[in-house]
């Protein structure tokens, strides 16, 4: 029988690996401080949620280190409510923990995602254009294709870093088709997103990261000036092509939005692509059997790989008006954390939420987020992973994690940095 193995080496032998985090110690709340990054990338926070939910719905994480304090959302349903809810709620300051804390965002009311209202709405509106079927469709081609071919390549060395070699590369790829970067250009702008990406969600940026970023909004700028001269299908085009309430957008606009649709593009599939290979190569409940038999799983498979690693652990609000939540009074300024990693986990909603099951159905997960800030690359997301579970299905017999797993040290975004593996052909 087909097998995927976490725990033999390629020759038979033991090896020492580690494909999961140990849990948080038991002990008081007060002593979990969901801010730090080490926290996420070291620990299993299963049970933190799980208290979370069931004590403390909605609970006040102290001000500690120099940091304001802020609250912490953890059921489905207030998430939910609160994602949707853009009236009492704002993203305008920031959405992420890190900005949010620092009380704004650079690229509030200009990228898509700091942006609420009408503008928001036109924005989107206009974004939007760039990931309907007649975008994706051909796209979705290409992703094929290139996902066969990276795994035939990792199934013909027999093996490597998952992460860099595959889950790295299909979604810069799909974004750089979207894009309508250059083949020429695509290894040398892949290198800087990737360096870039090194530093997004940290408090201090590298100097490496800091150079890459520079080069490739400068990159970027001047892509959108040929474009303006020769515009074709794609997003920059059509951004620059554009208006709000008779206005075109300005540059930074432009390059605000083209670098949020990279990072953005980039990190849900990277993240689920990694993070849903290793969730089958830990699995001893026959997961892969059931998949690799039934190619009707795939779309149950995908989404409840989305469920499982969600890799946007948290999303961030700030308060506009004075709202109560299960006796909490939440007053305008307040910082707002909408914990999807929880949600997603949330036994109200999920039927053995803690066991990844890839025939789940119905799986109402929040990893794109609800209400007007709806992912906007989610169909972009599932034609990928989809891509890959198709390859792995037809191309890929067994599959051996052969040593440590790393995860990002990070409270925003949530998956595994390195994922090396063996793999035997089909």
């Amino acid at each position: 029988m087909t097998q995927i193995l976490s725990h033999l080496a390629r020759d038979g032998a033991p090896v020492t690996t580690l494909t999961s985090k140990p849990p948080v110690e038991t002990g008081p709340l007060d002593a979990v401080d969901l801010l730090d990054p080490d926290l996420h990338a070291t620990r299993d926070l299963t049970e933190v949620w799980r208290r979370l939910r069931t004590d403390e719905p909605v609970r006040w994480q102290p001000a500690r280190g120099g940091n304001p304090g802020f609250w912490v959302v953890t059921r489905h349903a207030d998430v939910l409510n609160i994602a949707r809810d853009t009236r009492s709620f704002t993203s305008i300051h920031g959405n992420m923990l890190g900005t949010l804390l620092r009380g704004h965002d650079p690229g509030s009311g200009r990228m898509l995602v700091v942006t609420d209202g009408p503008r928001h709405g036109e924005l989107r509106k206009l974004l939007s254009g760039g990931f309907g079927p007649r975008s994706l469709g051909p796209i979705g081609e290409s992703i094929t294709t290139a996902t066969r071919e990276l795994v035939a390549g990792l199934v013909e060395r027999g093996g490597g870093d998952f992460v860099t070699e595959v889950a790295a590369q299909v979604p810069l790829g799909a974004i750089c088709e979207l894009l309508a970067i250059p083949h020429a250009d695509r290894p040398n702008v892949l290198d800087l997103t990737n360096r870039a990406m090194l530093g997004e969600h940290t408090e201090e940026l590298g100097l490496e990261a800091r150079i890459a970023q520079s080069e490739i909004l400068l990159y970027y700028t001047r892509l959108a000036a040929e474009r303006r001269k020769t515009p074709g299908d794609d997003v920059i085009s059509l951004l620059v092509a554009s208006e709000i309430d008779g206005h075109p957008l300005t540059e930074e606009e432009v390059l605000l939005n083209c670098y949020n649709l990279i990072i953005g593009g980039d990190e849900t599939a990277r993240l689920s692509m990694a993070g849903g290979l290793l969730a089958l190569a830990s699995d001893t409940s026959g997961q892969w059997d059931r998949l690799r038999s039934d190619p009707q799983l795939v779309d149950t498979a995908v989404e409840e790989i989305l469920r499982w690693t969600t890799p946007a652990a948290h999303v961030g609000r700030t308060a506009v008006t004075t709202t109560e939540l299960h006796g909490r009074r939440i007053a305008p300024g307040d910082v707002v954390t909408l914990w999807n990693a929880s949600a997603n986990r949330d036994e109200t909603v999920f039927d053995d939420p803690d066991t990844f099951d890839v025939a789940r159905d119905p799986n109402r997960h929040l990893t794109f987020g609800y209400g007007p800030h709806f992912c906007l690359g989610a169909q972009l997301a599932r034609i990928e992973i989809r891509a890959l579970l198709h390859a792995l299905r037809e191309m890929v017999a067994t599959v051996e994690v052969t040593g440590q797993v790393h995860w990002l040290p990070s409270n925003f975004i949530s998956g595994v940095s390195t994922l090396p593996v063996a793999l035997t052909g089909a």
